[in-house]
Parts: structure tokens; sequence; C-alpha cells
């Protein structure tokens, strides 16, 4: 058995091919150019028992010579695919149990599964292949197009695959990062045996939510942190490609939600142990989130004011023109995400951030105890969101603002060490600040659609509605009073909470 360390990364035909003719591999190769047409044949059960275990079977022609690979456990990081491989050489075209270990037959492949698999899918593509030597790591650079095919569907495949030979994982995302100052390309979560089931299953891409990770008792800060900053970069990555792909509002939504929460939990580790680079990320994290935010703004604009006054007074032309330009407004914004330069600086800080993870970082951390820091942590945001909130009765729109940030930093942080608390107190203290959040987002809603509206009305179409802009303001302004006595009424039932980390 071996462990297979790779790098997935997409790209299109067209960059594949100027890639490929790239300077940079005739310095760094060790090995010349092979290309090779690689056709894999994928088993499983009638009812995919292997794909809910997470296993893979395949047999692949490589020239005149079949090999048998088995795949099993592992895991799947910021496009870094960590698995167990167990591949030996078949004398036929026909799976051969006896080359495989005793032990994973009967953990894996026990008879009663043996007797049901058939074959349920293909990958058939052409891979050109190369080993380089980059910054004293040994990496093999695969360059892979063609499609994955089952009886009924196709998809295609274009991917280049950075596999560590010898060095670290971290010299694979460095490698990425060089690749993309070149072309532009994207992490790849998904693999090709992955690609085959999503066939099978007529699988629909939907919006990914973020899931915080348990821990156990034994686990240390440094461990907790760890896998938090993973979770949040796997949530951002599962709604990266429909952001970029589908005009469905939410992707982004979750996209701003995996940043925020990523926010919190760098800034809890630079409490744990400052560092430049974290430092660093930060900043950057900030930056993205404001870009995506004003994207946002108008997907909000035009759900909360646009539509429902369109549709209740249909027939408006000045409505309808605010609804045009509207959405005229959120185009433009969605096409700088989704086009090349935002698209590729988020993919270049997912790969500093994960070159980070797997830094020095990490290795000079201390343990710590994830309990005393979480106590000492949310009491300090606790006091300083109860100082704000106390001015609430006299509270500007300024302050409103800074209320909604300390109640995001402090439900976000507190929903980071749920799993080592009771989960009654954790769910009544978290529920009653969620609903405080909404509450004050749903009015910060309100000052950012005032001002949408603001710019609206200066353009020469919508100017010669003057009784447009002020239905439209009116609409906005008539949520505010409301949200403002529900403000009050929740954050009273709010305090009366006992915060569960003091149990």
């Amino acid at each position: 058995m071996s462990i297979e360390t790779e790098l997935k990364l997409r790209i299109t035909p067209e960059h594949l091919a100027r890639l490929r003719r790239h300077g940079l591999f005739k310095t760094h190769q060790i090995s010349a150019p092979v290309t090779r047409h690689l056709h894999n044949i994928y088993y499983d059960t009638p009812k995919l028992h292997l794909h809910k275990k997470e296993m893979a079977l395949r047999l692949r022609r490589a020239g005149g010579r079949w090999l048998q690979t088995l795949k099993g456990g592992g895991s799947v990081r910021a496009g870094l695919h960590q698995r167990n491989e167990w591949e030996v050489p078949v004398a036929l075209a026909r799976l051969d149990f006896s080359v495989l270990p005793a032990s994973v037959l009967k953990a894996s492949l026990p008879p009663r599964l043996r007797n049901k698999l058939k074959s349920v899918f293909v990958t058939d593509f052409y891979r050109t292949s190369r080993l380089l030597e980059w910054q004293g790591a040994q990496i093999e650079v695969c360059m892979d197009h063609g499609e994955v095919k089952t009886a009924q569907h196709s998809t295609p495949i274009c991917e280049v695959e950075l596999e560590l030979k010898s060095g670290e994982p971290q010299q694979l995302y460095e490698l990425a990062l060089a690749l993309l100052d070149i072309v532009p390309l994207e992490l790849e979560t998904v693999s090709k045996a992955e690609q085959g089931f999503r066939l099978l299953s007529g699988y629909i891409q939907q919006p990914s939510k973020g899931e915080v990770p348990k821990f156990g008792k034994n686990d240390s800060l440094s461990e907790v942190l760890q896998a938090l900053t993973w979770s949040c970069l796997h949530h951002l990555q599962g709604n990266v490609q429909g952001a970029m792909t589908s005009d469905d509002a939410e992707y982004l939504h979750q996209m701003r939600v995996a940043l925020r929460r990523l926010r919190v939990v760098l800034r809890m580790a630079e409490k744990f142990r400052p560092d430049a680079r974290l430092t660093a990320l930060r900043g950057e994290l900030v930056m993205l989130g404001s870009t995506l935010g004003r994207i946002r703004e108008w997907d909000v604009f035009i759900a909360g004011v646009a539509e429902p006054l369109c549709a209740l007074h249909a027939g408006d032309d000045g409505l309808q023109i605010l609804l045009n330009l509207s959405e005229q407004q959120r185009a433009e914004r969605y096409a700088t995400l989704q086009g090349g330069d935002l698209r590729r600086e988020l993919q270049r800080f997912m790969l500093r951030l994960a070159i980070w993870m797997n830094g020095v970082y990490w290795q000079q951390a201390e343990q710590g105890a994830p309990r005393a820091f979480a106590k000492r942590y949310l009491q300090r945001l606790e006091k300083r969101y109860k100082q704000t909130e106390q001015q609430l009765d006299s509270a500007d729109s300024g302050q409103l603002h800074a209320l909604r940030i300390l109640a995001k930093k402090l439900r976000y942080s507190a929903e980071c060490y749920t799993s080592l608390y009771g989960k009654k107190d954790v769910d009544n203290y978290l529920s009653a600040l969620a609903e405080i959040q909404e509450i004050l987002g749903e009015i910060n809603d309100v000052s950012i659609a005032q001002h949408l509206l603001d710019e609206l009305a200066k353009t020469p179409g919508l100017s010669a509605h003057p009784q447009t802009i002020v239905l439209a303001r009116d609409w906005i302004d008539n949520n505010n009073p409301l949200n403002i006595k529900r403000l009050r009424k929740t954050a009273r039932g709010f305090n009366s909470k006992q915060a569960f980390w003091r149990g």
C-alpha cells in the first residue's frame, strides 16, 4: 500500500495547450514529457457499495498492460487529495482479487460484494506527464484531457495533476501558485472517479453550507484551529464553481459566509500565536469579502425592493426601469467575479492559505487547551458586544453597523466550540444571538438599499420617474421602525441567556 498525494487543478483546453508549451517545465524537468492513452474501467455494485464507503476500484489499460487499483480513505483539503492506494499489474483485463492483501479484502471487498461487482463507467483520456524538481521536491506533472463516460452520459476531463513523489505537500501548492501566474486554473476537489459517480446518480450541483467540525475532549487547541480553518476553506470551495457558472445568488451568499467564518477563525489563530503571513492573509480576506459584498448588495436590493414592488404594481413603467437598471448593475458586478482578475485572485488566496496551513506555523505552535482559550476569547467578545448594545436606544446607523459586526463575530466564534459543550445550552444561546444578527442584517440591508436607490436615482432612465423613486424610498423606509422595535425585544431575550462557556 502507498499513500497517493496529489493536487488537482481544473483548466480549460486552450489554457492547457498554452501551459504545455511554457518554458517553466524545461527549466525544472528531470524527465522529458511522455504522452499515453489511459483507458480506465471503474467497478462497483449496483447499489454502489464501494462508493458509499469512499472506495474506488478500477482497471487501467496503459499501453499493452493492465493495472488494477483500489483507492480508499484519506481526505481532500484545498484540492489536495490524499488516499490509500493498492496498485498492482494484472495479466488480463479482468479483476484479480488474489493480488490484494487479505486484510484489505476482508475489510473492503468481502465475497458478498465481489460477486456483485460490475463496470459502472469509464474514464478515457490522454495524459502527458513529466517529472519536475521544484524547491527540492520531486513532483510529477500530469496534463489530462478526455472524458468520463457512463452508458447514457459523458463529461469532459481537462485538468492538471501535481503528484508528490518526494517532498512536502506545501511544495505542490507552491508549484500551483507558479502555474497560476502563467494561466488561469482552479483547485479541483472532485476526482475523475467522483465525476463518474455523479454522472451515474444524476447529481445536480447545489450551494453548499458549512459544517462546524466536531472535536474530542483530548484535541489540542492547535488541532481545533486547524480543523476549523480547513472546514471554512472546504465551505468556500464548495461554492466557488457554482458562483462562477450559475446565476443562483445563494452560491455567492455562502461564499461570503465562508469568508466571514474564516476571518473569525484566523483572528483566533492570531490570538493563539501571532504570525506575519497570517496577518497578511487576514488582510486579503478583508479585501475579498468587501468585493464580494458589493456584488451581493444588488442581489439583496433586487430580491427585497425591485422585484416585490414590480409584483405589487404590475405594469408600472418606472418600476420596470428600476428593476432593469438593478439587474444591469448586478450583471456587471457578477461579470467582475466570473471574469479573469477577481476569479484568479480568489484561487491565489486559497493557494496561499493552503501553503500557510502546510507550513511551519503549525509545526511550531503550542498545543493549548481549547476550552480555556474559548472561555477567555468569548468572554472578551461578549463584553464588547454588550457594551455596544447598551447604547441601542440612541444608536445611529454607524453604531448599529458596529453592533451587527460584533454580533457576527460573537456568533461565529461561539459556533466554533459548540461540540465541546452541552447541546441544549449552546443551542439556546446561539439561537437568540442568531435572531439578533438577522434583525441587524435586515436593518443594514435597509441602509444599503437607500444608498443603492440614491445611485439609481441619478441615472437618466430613472430620474425621469420621480414618483417611482419616492415609492421605492417609502417601501425601504417602512421596514426600519419595525426592525428597531424587534431588535430591542430580542436583545432583552438574549441578555437573559447564560453564556454556555460559563457552565
